[in-house]
């Protein structure tokens, strides 16, 4: 399962079409990324207990203090330019020290752009909230 996170991770963050995104805060930096479900391959996304589809997205947050993994509760919405919301449920991977990930799923019906809403507690610190968009295409 390990090597599977692992891939999984790699290929999230070599897809050329999405560059680092970035919120710092003080010490914290939060890094983001999201991107259509089914760019992932089966077995990465089976390990990681994601679903592929045309019609679904991931967005993966990570927290960290001065380079090093951080624990947070991280959580949000996705809305469309119809003002539509829907609520992002993160849940957590743990590689033992090396990383820390929170992964949630959201649908998409057609090209959209997206508005997102991350809300990202990290222990002991202020909560951290910020928003982005980003356009989605549903394979063909």
């Amino acid at each position: 399962m390990k090597r599977s996170l692992i891939c999984l991770l790699a290929l999230m963050f070599a897809l050329p079409a999405l560059a680092e995104r970035k919120h710092s805060i003080g010490d914290y930096d939060v890094h983001y990324i999201a991107f259509n479900s089914s760019f992932l391959q089966p077995e990465i996304a089976s390990a990681a207990g994601l679903v592929r589809s045309r019609a679904q997205g991931v967005v993966n947050v990570s927290v960290l203090k001065a380079g090093k993994p951080v624990a947070a509760q991280v959580s949000g919405t996705v809305k469309n330019l119809l003002g539509q919301d829907y609520p992002l449920t993160f849940k957590q991977l743990k590689e033992g020290d090396a990383a820390i990930y929170y992964l949630a799923q959201f649908p998409f019906e057609s090209r959209e752009t997206l508005r997102f809403n991350l809300d990202v507690r990290p222990a002991g610190a202020a909560p951290i909230n910020f928003d982005f968009t980003q356009e989605f295409f549903p394979d063909e």
